[in-house]
């Protein structure tokens, strides 16, 4: 659906340059990135690890898993926020590959077998997320593992989203996907999964009301 793509990536595209002031996109905070580098040990596998990071955006997680020891791949969408991403990774010393392309159906040129694969709020932007939930997994080696951080926002209801991206209306997780549905979802095509709340206010930069979780599921 290239004319989805093409507006999508003009929205993320848009909001790039202003992307990491967010406490949580940037992790600027060294509290904030403090917690997020704790919950990102607890959730991959020991370094060195492959790790493909999807909607990877300015490249945040990236670089933490890259101070971690592991070998990130990053593919988002929005050319601009790639540009962030290897802007980041490359002023810290790292040289990970960060490419645009459809995180939902990652382009062969990023790879094609990871250790895991980590996502943070990117289900909600994708017209078919439970097909791309089956790619992700066909790309995990054996004992691999799928790390989803993600929510349902209660501010933001589909109705009032339609001004998001052309074809909004088709994306059934607009607003974000409750926990339960996600686990629905995922337990015909994993080996076994964990479901870990996100409520902390440190890991945002602020309290927050409306659900929020990580799934981490091994194949």
């Amino acid at each position: 659906m290239p004319e989805i793509s093409a507006s999508v990536a003009a929205f993320w595209d848009a909001l790039a340059a202003s992307f990491d002031e967010e406490a949580d996109h940037g992790l600027r905070d060294p509290g904030v990135k403090a917690v997020w580098e704790e919950r990102l040990r607890s959730w991959m596998p020991s370094s060195p690890a492959d790790v493909l990071d999807l909607g990877c955006g300015t490249g945040s997680l990236s670089l933490v898993l890259a101070e971690q020891g592991h070998r990130p791949v990053g593919v988002d969408l929005a050319p601009l926020m790639i540009e962030q991403a290897r802007r980041k990774l490359t002023e810290a010393g790292f040289e990970a590959v960060m490419t645009v392309g459809d995180a939902s159906d990652p382009p062969a040129r990023a790879g094609t077998s990871f250790d895991a694969i980590l996502s943070r709020h990117l289900l909600w932007t994708l017209p078919d997320p439970q097909e791309a939930l089956r790619r992700w997994i066909g790309l995990l080696r054996p004992g691999g593992r799928l790390v989803l951080v993600e929510g349902r926002w209660a501010s933001a209801e589909p109705d009032e989203d339609q001004s998001y991206a052309v074809g909004s209306e088709v994306m059934p997780w607009m607003g974000g996907v409750e926990a339960e549905r996600l686990v629905q979802a995922l337990r015909p095509l994993v080996r076994t999964l964990r479901v870990e709340p996100l409520l902390d206010a440190a890991l945002w930069g602020r309290p927050v009301q409306d659900e929020r979780y990580a799934v981490v599921a091994f194949v």
